[in-house]
């Protein structure tokens, strides 16, 4: 019986194979590259967002050294956020009737409301007083005891404008008393608007006394006004140190990634 063999390759012939190049840079390896330098730009913007801040908030302490000055009988608000943070005097009685608890708020660990009461000022238009801070327990009372302030009287306080609501922070129901955002222009409105004289002006009263003062103003169920101080968040350092590090990080990754590939690459058959 005659048998036949197959042989992959004959005398006489040959065949080259040749291995597929593998690139050295992967897709994998490209999104890692990209983080680097995508975290380095948004530190060199937060560094930009710092000196801005900075600025901001020399200006603001520079505002807050100047001598307090009276409160025009019609303030123009359209100049207003000019003067946030400048100290002003003002004269006039309280609205009682449309006192307004504010929160919750917290002071040293301490949960309860600020509490905003219209000043109705006789040489000009009623403004809305943050007279400060009670306690959750004893706001009602303070109520009561602020219902019984008659009288013209004159407090030292601070320009404000309307805080910015975030989206934790439930709506306001003036129609149920519950207030937990300065919404300046529904309180405004809430006092009687415009008909009645009330501009959506806000000022914090402030308190120069030591703490053992405000201590017994808070058992007593009295409020306690702002430290005369700019409160302006900067937060800006932390995000610079964070993305910065973000970006040494990947780099060093990207760096150990491209290594790897290259002595991967180096043992393979050529």
């Amino acid at each position: 019986m005659r048998s036949s063999k197959r042989t992959l390759s004959t005398e006489g012939s040959s065949q080259t194979y040749r291995a597929k190049r593998e690139p050295l840079i992967t897709p994998t390896m490209v999104l890692v590259g990209i983080i680097p330098i995508f975290t380095f730009a948004l530190g060199t913007w937060q560094v930009q967002r710092l000196k801005w801040k900075v600025a901001l908030i020399d200006d603001l302490e520079e505002k807050l050294e100047r001598e307090p000055i009276p409160l025009p009988p019609q303030v123009n608000l359209a100049v207003l956020p000019d003067f946030v943070f400048r100290k002003v005097v003002l004269k006039g009685r309280w609205d009682n009737a449309h006192a307004i608890l504010l929160g919750p708020r917290v002071r040293d660990g301490t949960i309860g409301y600020h509490l905003v009461v219209p000043l109705i000022r006789s040489d000009g238009s009623t403004v809305l007083v943050d007279r400060g801070f009670v306690t959750k327990d004893l706001a009602q009372a303070a109520k009561q005891v602020q219902g019984k302030e008659q009288g013209e009287v004159e407090i030292l306080g601070m320009l404000r404008t309307a805080q910015a609501r975030n989206k934790f922070t439930p709506e306001n129901h003036p129609e149920k008393g519950e207030w937990y955002w300065a919404d300046v222009d529904a309180m405004a409105q809430y006092a009687g608007g415009e008909a009645a004289g009330v501009q959506p002006v806000f000022v914090e009263e402030v308190f120069e006394g030591h703490a053992g003062d405000a201590s017994w103003r808070i058992a007593h169920a009295l409020p306690v006004g702002r430290s005369p101080t700019v409160d302006v968040r900067n937060s800006h350092v932390s995000y610079i140190v964070t993305w910065y590090s973000l970006s040494a990080f990947t780099t060093v990754m990207f760096i150990r990634l491209l290594l790897k590939r290259r002595q991967a690459l180096a043992r393979l058959p050529r």
